[in-house]
């Protein structure tokens, strides 16, 4: 009984985390009028035209470069943070590491208000530069937890080996530590640009008039999501499907190869 309850369980869970996806999906294809709530019947028009709807494609493309910043950003320092953390001894080392949790464990909405209190006793004005100051100390310690276990996997006799051969320490971290480091760090972006380009609570806060795509999608929902917005979000879900696959495809490709040698 065990051997069949388990994949049934496996499979209404895996259904219900589908359902919002299929919702979006597919009215996509809805042929709404003023509200998007009712299903209408078929269309394609919303993916002949996915600017069609005021705003959406300017509220996507923030997200975008919101997104891209605060990725480069983040993963950038997080790295080093990372990094400096696994290989070096310093003081204060296990202090940084229980502060790196601090934003991760933080609600959003207490996070997000004390953002927005330092901001206007700041009197910074709020827009596109605050967004990515917030989305940046929030990503860092994703970027950080996801590297430093690649670090700590690494073996230090590898840099003692390319030592032995002459090379510097600088040539030893490009040529041998940072090509080991690329598959975390590319996984740590992934997750940073993920978290930031759906993030609502923070932005929301610290945004001002700046509108993103979540925030398009919030002021939206009330009158049902534009078939505009329900393409973007469903284009966003395929892209990631597709780099996901890539991923565990060249790795596993990878991996038969180093077998094979």
């Amino acid at each position: 009984m065990g051997d069949a309850l388990v994949p049934l369980v496996a499979v209404l869970a895996f259904l219900y985390l589908l359902v919002p996806v299929a919702y979006t999906v597919a009215f996509s294809f809805n042929d709404a009028g003023k509200t998007n709530l009712v299903w209408r019947g078929f269309t394609l028009d919303a993916w002949r035209n996915p600017c069609g709807a005021p705003q959406v494609c300017e509220a996507f493309v923030s997200s975008l470069e919101v997104g891209v910043v605060s990725t480069l950003v983040a993963t950038v320092l997080g790295t080093l943070l990372a990094i400096a953390l696994v290989r070096f001894r310093f003081r204060g080392r296990p202090l940084v590491n229980l502060l790196i949790f601090l934003p991760m464990s933080t609600p959003e909405v207490v996070l997000g208000a004390a953002l927005l209190a330092q901001l206007l006793s700041l009197r910074v004005p709020l827009g596109f530069t605050t967004v990515v100051i917030a989305h940046v100390m929030f990503c860092i310690s994703f970027v950080v937890v996801t590297v430093k276990a690649r670090v700590a996997s690494l073996d230090p006799a590898l840099e003692e080996a390319a030592a032995d051969l002459y090379a510097t320490p600088w040539h030893a971290f490009w040529r041998v530590t940072f090509p080991l480091l690329v598959p975390g760090i590319a996984a740590a972006a992934l997750l940073a640009f993920s978290l930031s380009f759906d993030d609502f609570i923070v932005t929301n806060f610290t945004s001002g008039s700046f509108t993103t795509f979540p925030k398009f999608v919030y002021v939206s929902a009330t009158r049902g999501i534009p078939p505009q917005a329900n393409v973007i979000s469903s284009f966003m879900f395929v892209l990631a499907i597709v780099v996901v696959v890539v991923v565990q495809v060249v790795g596993h490709v990878r991996s038969g190869r180093r077998r094979r040698a």
